[in-house]
C-alpha cells in the first residue's frame, strides 16, 4: 500500500509540474531547428513564424539551421531533445524520408510530437522554353514516344519534387529516368539546357526562373490555380483528372511534450498565421497558411506518410 501511495503522489507531482510548466511556458529562449539552409522556403517559413511567436511570448525564438541528409540530421537532433517545448522542428520532408532512407536514426512514428501545420505550396511542372513543349499532354506524348530514353530532374532523391514526379509518372504511365541534383538551382540549369526533359519545382522557384526566361511552366500541382501564377492551369485542368500534390510544412517537437504546452503552441501559431505579416511573407513564396488542430494534424501526418509509402512502393523505390 505504501508503494502504491508513493507512486500516486509522484504521479500527482509530475502532473502538477507539467501544468505549472505549461502555464509559465515559455520562460526561456525556444530553439527552432530548420533542416535546410538559409534562404530556403523552409527557412523563410520557420523564421517568419518564429518572429511572430517571439513577439507573442516575450522570449527569443531562435532559428537554427541543421541541414543534411534530407532533413534527417535535424530530425535526429530534435528526437533526442528534452520534451519540454523548448526544442521545436519545422519541416516538410519529414513524412517522405522513411520511404527513401533506411536505418533512420529515429522512429518517425514514435519519437516526435505532431503540433501544428504551417503552410502548403504547390509545385510546378517545368520544361525548357527551347524544348518546343507547350502543354502537359504534349510532354506526356513525347515521353511515351521515347520510352526509357529521356530523363527528368529533381533537387535530390526523396525531395518533394522527386515524389511529385513519381506520382506524375505513375498517373501517366510514362517510362523515364531520374537524375537527382544537389538542389533547385542545379535542377533549373539542367532543365533549361535540356539535360533533362522536365522537372517539378516549388512554384516560387519556378516563377522566378520563368520570369527570367529560363523555364516554361506547364502546370501546377494544386487543386486550384496558384495565386502566384494564376495564368497557369493546374495539371488536373490539363487532362490529368484528380492529380494533386502540395509541398507542406509543419511544426514538431520531441515525443511526450505535455498536452497543455502543445495546445498553447498550437493556439499561438494559429494566431500568427492569420497576421498580415505572415500572409504577405507566405504569398511571396507562393504558399498559403494551413489550419488544423494538433489532433487533426496527427491524422494528416499519418495519412501523408502512408500515401508516400504507397507511391514509393508502386514506383519501385528501395530505401537507401
Amino acid at each position: 500500500m505504501k508503494v502504491i501511495f508513493i507512486s500516486m503522489v509522484l504521479a500527482a507531482i509530475i502532473s502538477f509540474a507539467n501544468v505549472v510548466n505549461a502555464q509559465d511556458y515559455p520562460t526561456k529562449p525556444v530553439r527552432v531547428i530548420i533542416p535546410f539552409s538559409a534562404g530556403s522556403a523552409t527557412d523563410t517559413i520557420a523564421r517568419g513564424v518564429s518572429k511572430k511567436l517571439s513577439e507573442m511570448w516575450g522570449q527569443p525564438v531562435i532559428g537554427d539551421n541543421l541541414p543534411g541528409k534530407g532533413g534527417t540530421v535535424a530530425a535526429s537532433s530534435v528526437a533526442q531533445a528534452p520534451p519540454d517545448g523548448y526544442t521545436l522542428f519545422v519541416n516538410g520532408a519529414y513524412v517522405i524520408n522513411p520511404s527513401f532512407y533506411s536505418n533512420l536514426p529515429y522512429d518517425p512514428s514514435k519519437d516526435f510530437t505532431d503540433i501544428v501545420p504551417l503552410a502548403r505550396q504547390p509545385l510546378a511542372l517545368v520544361v525548357s522554353p527551347s524544348s518546343g513543349i507547350r502543354s502537359v499532354s504534349a510532354l506526356i506524348a513525347l515521353v511515351k514516344s521515347k520510352p526509357g530514353q529521356l530523363k527528368f530532374g529533381s533537387p535530390g532523391t526523396g525531395s518533394a519534387a522527386h515524389l511529385t514526379a513519381l506520382k506524375f509518372i505513375l498517373a501517366t504511365g510514362i517510362n523515364i529516368e531520374h537524375v537527382p541534383y544537389k538542389g533547385g538551382p542545379e535542377t533549373v540549369a539542367a532543365t533549361n539546357s535540356e539535360k533533362v526533359t522536365f522537372s517539378f519545382l516549388p512554384v516560387a522557384m519556378a516563377k522566378k526562373s520563368a520570369n527570367k526566361g529560363k523555364l516554361l511552366v506547364l502546370g501546377v500541382t494544386s487543386v486550384q490555380r496558384s495565386s502566384a501564377m494564376p495564368e497557369v492551369p493546374t495539371i488536373a485542368e490539363e487532362g490529368l483528372a484528380g492529380f494533386e500534390y502540395n509541398l507542406w510544412w509543419g511544426l514538431w517537437g520531441p515525443a511526450d511534450i505535455p498536452t497543455s504546452i502543445v495546445n498553447q503552441i498550437e493556439k499561438d501559431v494559429a494566431k500568427s498565421l492569420v497576421t498580415p505579416e505572415l500572409r504577405k511573407l507566405f504569398s511571396k513564396i507562393g504558399a498559403e497558411p494551413m489550419s488544423m488542430s494538433s489532433s487533426e494534424f496527427k491524422k494528416f501526418v499519418s495519412n501523408e506518410m502512408d500515401s508516400v509509402k504507397r507511391i514509393a512502393k508502386e514506383a519501385g523505390i528501395k530505401p537507401e
